[in-house]
């Protein structure tokens, strides 16, 4: 048998009463984390669909660009921080025979691409190719841009061919000249030669004046062909200090010989070019012969040879003290047959920039009366774009 328990009213009723206020606070505390929830699946619901939309909106940016890319006639390579090949379009495989991706640019570039004589311009097989480089900011990366121009560096070849052949039209009146004069001389020489009577020092003397004047004739003859054709074949790399020293151990005993003091300027050791080596000795010859030239009738003649180097180009000056040229001579220095000289042909010049300019580059004069004369030829040196912007990144 159990003893009740005396209960006390006021106690029960305060235990009620914290009962009944905590249940409220819970309920409202509840009601209040179920609408932060209802909020919190809203937004969330939102932001999904705000994500989805963004996704959707991606996809559909990167399927255009995607398909831009393939209908690009341009090649696009993409490539990562590292400079291996991320993304290539057909274009870009076209050209470059579909590389392998991840493979390294420069591999790719040595593989499929070769110099040539203009900077910026490489050789894609039997293409002509345009290379483009961009830096990508964010990424780290690059973009190569190759573009075909095989067909309008055909018809670049075809109209300077065609100017050539103009400028022959031009110049077959002069042409007429030149060779009339050599011709009349050498048949005036070798008329007397055919005299019985002609004493024997006579004999060799005018027999020397007509090999001259056939000489003359066979020179001009050349320089007319060479004019004519207009293009440097056979390629080869070179170094720079050989050719220097080849033209200097030419022109420096023809110098001391003149009384004229001749200088060459040092170049970078390893410095190469790729070019025809011919072609170039014999426009470099044909500047150093006009200096020495030019140098004759002063005292104390001096004429310097040195080459400077830029990103891309090679720049070979011939200078001289000599009596300079007017503004009018230095205008038609270029024109085909037109010389200051009695034995010159008139082409020499004209071949030289021929020759600087299938190499990409071209000459540049600057001459005044009683200060000397300079000819700068310059070249291309063929670097390669991606290859250079490689090494300045690294």
């Amino acid at each position: 048998m159990t003893a009740d328990i005396p209960v006390d009213p006021a106690r029960l009723a305060e235990a009620f009463r914290l009962f009944n206020q905590v249940s409220e606070e819970l309920s409202t505390a509840y009601g209040a984390l179920e609408r932060q929830v209802e909020a919190l699946t809203a937004e969330l619901a939102a932001a999904n669909g705000a994500l989805r939309q963004q996704y959707q909106e991606k996809a559909a940016l990167t399927e255009r660009l995607t398909r831009l890319l393939e209908a690009l006639p341009a090649g696009v390579a993409v490539l990562d921080r590292e400079g291996r090949l991320d993304v290539a379009n057909p274009a870009a495989d076209h050209l470059l025979g579909t590389p392998a991706l991840g493979m390294a640019w420069a591999e790719i570039e040595k593989k499929c691409l070769k110099p040539t004589e203009t900077a910026g311009e490489m050789q894609a097989g039997e293409l002509r190719v345009a290379v483009t480089v961009t830096s990508l900011d964010a990424g780290g990366g690059r973009i190569v841009l190759l573009h075909d121009i095989t067909e309008a560096h055909q018809l670049k070849m075809q109209a300077e061919r065609h100017e050539r052949l103009a400028a022959m039209g031009e110049m077959a009146a002069q042409l007429a000249h030149q060779l009339r004069t050599p011709i009349a001389a050498a048949l005036l020489y070798a008329g007397n030669l055919a005299n019985p009577d002609l004493p024997e020092t006579n004999r060799v003397s005018i027999a020397q004046k007509t090999v001259g004047r056939l000489k003359h004739l066979e020179r001009l003859i050349q320089d007319m062909l060479l004019f004519a054709r207009g293009e440097v074949l056979g390629r080869e790399g070179f170094a720079i200090d050989e050719l220097l020293g080849e033209l200097a151990h030419t022109f420096e005993p023809l110098a001391r010989a003149r009384g004229v003091e001749f200088e060459l300027a040092q170049t970078d050791a390893g410095l190469s070019l790729t070019g025809n080596r011919k072609a170039l000795t014999g426009a470099l010859t044909n500047l150093l012969e006009n200096a020495l030239q030019a140098v004759s009738s002063v005292d104390r003649g001096r004429v310097s040879l040195g080459v400077t180097v830029s990103e891309d180009r090679l720049a070979f000056s011939v200078k001289d003290n000599g009596a300079g040229m007017s503004p009018d001579v230095v205008a038609r220095l270029f024109e085909p047959f037109y010389t200051t000289r009695a034995e010159g042909t008139g082409l020499g010049l004209a071949i030289a920039r021929g020759v600087a300019r299938a190499h990409g580059g071209g000459i540049d004069v600057s001459s005044k009366l009683g200060h000397g004369t300079e000819f700068v030829l310059t070249v291309s040196r063929g670097v390669g774009g991606a290859d250079r912007q490689q090494g300045e990144s690294n």
